[in-house]
């Protein structure tokens, strides 16, 4: 805020900024009920704090991130020639809020959903249990009503939402976190296995790595002047085959064979495309 308010005042001079404890009294309530997050007085330390459980550090965090991404670009309006934005953008997200309130309250929802491999759209009345985000989609999981098979749907696939007045009980086994502990992405498998998997990267594709972990199972094993090695943790499902096959050259399989493998054809398949 301080920051904030120098750089505001640089702007204009006669900005005068202040408030009374009874307005922070009622902004920390404010941040607490839209939030969730507690700000509480530490009388040792003579301020404020925020207080949160480790389990809550990483949704703080985001909301953070984001929070400081959009003030920044509201006080930076005249800087848009020097700011360039992803134009991407994800699709679905205006159902987010609706698809809480019905998880959070446990009601059944009907919407149409549409897959990219099939012309006809579908109309689903499904329990839903959590929403997963993964490389700047969201996805929605929930118990399909017709088969009774949990399964994951894209939001930028979901249209016509509509919550019931009919509520159901949420499984006691279902944990978003397990099923998808030992997940890249949004795929998971319950046909196989995790398998101990062990990546090479050249030393700068190595640094990426280090600083942005494929996933939060990795340990490094070998870090010098030829390579970083890595250690995972997974069920070897379709995206994270395509994820590796982003790395090209800079990255080889060390184990397991049968991953080995599968990268060596997916290589040599493109490599077949560019022969005359």
């Amino acid at each position: 805020m301080k920051n904030q308010i120098e750089f505001m005042q640089m702007r204009d001079d006669n900005l005068q900024v202040g408030f009374s404890k009874r307005t922070l009294q009622r902004d920390l309530r404010e941040i607490r009920n839209i939030f969730g997050i507690d700000i509480e007085y530490s009388k040792s330390q003579k301020g404020y704090y925020i207080s949160h459980s480790e389990n809550e550090n990483m949704n703080f965090q985001r909301m953070i991130e984001a929070f400081d991404m959009f003030n920044s670009l509201n006080i930076a309006q005249d800087l848009t020639p020097f700011i360039d934005l992803e134009k991407r953008r994800p699709q679905g997200t205006d159902n987010l809020y609706g698809l809480l309130h019905s998880i959070k309250n446990m009601y059944l929802i009907t919407f149409t959903y549409q897959k990219f491999w099939e012309e006809e759209s579908s109309l689903r009345l499904v329990e839903p249990y959590a929403l997963k985000e993964f490389k700047n989609r969201w996805y929605l999981m929930a118990k399909d009503c017709n088969d009774t098979k949990t399964k994951s749907f894209a939001l930028d696939r979901l249209t016509k939402l509509e919550i019931t007045n009919q509520s159901f009980t949420y499984p006691e086994n279902f944990s978003i976190e397990e099923k998808y502990r030992f997940c890249f992405g949004i795929i998971s498998s319950t046909s196989q296995r995790p398998q101990d998997i062990v990546l090479s990267f050249d030393p700068f594709q190595g640094k990426y790595i280090k600083t942005l972990p494929l996933h939060n199972t990795q340990q490094i094993l070998t870090d010098n002047e030829t390579e970083l090695r890595i250690k995972l943790k997974l069920y070897i499902t379709h995206d994270f085959v395509m994820e590796l096959l982003s790395f090209g050259g800079n990255m080889k399989v060390i184990q397991p064979k049968s991953l080995i493998k599968q990268i060596k054809q997916a290589h040599e398949n493109a490599y077949r495309q560019y022969e005359s």
